[in-house]
């Protein structure tokens, strides 16, 4: 296992207050041996070096360890919620929170035993703790394409940073079916540094294209109509499953969604609240997850 350094020191970042309840969470759940990762900002700034505030601390967890984590938080005076089933749950310490992350908003990519593998070290407010590894936290910021919030320039840059060092063949196999949008951000990131296109392995643009243009050689299917947009924002494509007729790309086995969980995450969407609760949610104040820092749609 690597030692990834995070860099300017977290103790910098946060509150003294809020840093030990970090502390103290990322402690209590390493000593009870409950499988965890850090992901979120703190990764991301592994991975690329850039730092950015933000209000909590996102830990990717297995779903069926939610309850024996939500013991020990309780243990220790926090409240635990689960916010929403199909994908995340919070522990509040006041007005301060962390997101437990078992899922993405869009149900595709549960987080399992692939998801503890080749995970560099890193500490974490004097914590040591194992961080999401590249490929993972590429894959859950792939499909981020709401109108408020488009994680395109996050890949760019792990891209930029780390292209030589991703494990290329792992990352094929955890987009599967997807590999469209993994082929759109590399067709981006050429685009974004055309003096560096070539720092994605020929082989794996070939690999894309291949399937790109056997697909395009096939005969029509009977079309399923289906949307799969709603895979990429929970909102903008809601027009093509509500007045049009297709069907919606989380309720295929494509995503683990159920209809009331499609149900509850529209429900939750800002501009559906009134405007005392859209207010709220904006805030943070809501106990939903907030827009601009949510791992997924």
């Amino acid at each position: 296992m690597t030692t990834t350094p995070l860099a300017p020191s977290l103790e910098e970042e946060v509150l003294p207050e809020t840093a030990a309840f970090y502390r103290r969470a990322l402690t209590v759940l390493a000593g009870a041996g409950v499988p965890f990762l850090v992901g979120g900002a703190f990764a991301h700034a592994c991975y690329t070096g850039i730092r950015r505030s933000t209000k909590d601390l996102d830990l990717f967890i297995r779903r069926e360890d939610y309850e024996r984590v939500a013991a020990l938080m309780q243990v220790e005076g926090w409240r635990s919620q689960l916010t929403y089933p199909h994908w995340l749950a919070k522990v509040y310490a006041g007005e301060d929170f962390i997101d437990l992350i078992f899922n993405s908003g869009n149900g595709v990519t549960p987080v399992d035993g692939r998801w503890f593998h080749d995970n560099p070290e890193a500490d974490v407010l004097g914590v040591p703790v194992r961080v999401a590894n590249m490929e993972d936290s590429l894959l859950s910021k792939a499909f981020i394409m709401e109108r408020e919030r488009y994680d395109g320039a996050d890949i760019a840059h792990l891209l930029q940073v780390n292209a030589e060092r991703l494990d290329w063949p792992s990352l094929l196999d955890r987009f599967g079916a997807n590999w469209r949008v993994l082929l759109a951000h590399l067709t981006l990131f050429g685009f974004i540094y055309p003096g560096e296109r070539n720092r994605i392995p020929a082989w794996v643009m070939n690999e894309l294209i291949s399937r790109l243009a056997a697909e395009n050689h096939l005969p029509p299917a009977q079309d399923p109509h289906i949307c799969a947009g709603t895979l990429l924002s929970r909102e903008q494509y809601l027009h093509d499953v509500e007045q049009l007729g297709y069907m919606d790309g989380r309720l295929t086995p494509a995503s683990t969604m159920t209809p009331e969980d499609v149900a509850q995450w529209t429900e939750a969407i800002p501009s559906r609240q009134e405007p005392e609760l859209a207010a709220a949610v904006a805030t943070g104040q809501a106990g939903v997850v907030v827009t601009r820092d949510m791992p997924q749609q």
